[in-house]
């Protein structure tokens, strides 16, 4: 090659090179933070089961509880765009529909807390 077209040749190597390290360290950024979502949101649900669990019969303590992690999931999926934040608010939803208390929608709740968790993990992949 003369030298200008190995000039050009090494140009667009370093380019194609930079693109594709650019590229595979965000989607290791985006994975990072899909786990770090995906552990938080298990956090928010563990304290909430705990603390439901503790207060089983206070109808008062349950609608703290699940105000209180409705806040924290609606904080967390601020973080996130896409299906991470789509699958957090729909979490975050399903603890608003329990701000009242009504004990016979927290076990009808917490079988569906498996399908919140594998909605936020589905949308990390």
């Amino acid at each position: 090659m003369t030298p200008p077209r190995r000039r050009l040749a090494i140009a667009a190597a370093t380019l194609t090179l930079a693109v594709l390290g650019t590229t595979a360290c965000g989607a290791l950024g985006q994975t990072v933070d899909c786990n770090t979502a995906a552990n938080e949101a298990t956090k928010i649900m563990t304290d909430w089961s705990s603390e439901v669990t503790k207060n089983a019969a206070d109808t008062k303590a349950v609608g703290t509880a699940s105000a209180t992690a409705a806040d924290k999931t609606k904080t967390l999926a601020g973080k996130y765009d896409g299906e991470v934040a789509a699958a957090l608010n729909e979490l975050a939803a399903g603890f608003e529909t329990l701000e009242k208390g009504d004990l016979s929608a927290v076990t009808e709740f917490t079988g569906k807390m498996n399908g919140f968790s594998s909605k936020i993990t589905a949308a990390c992949t």
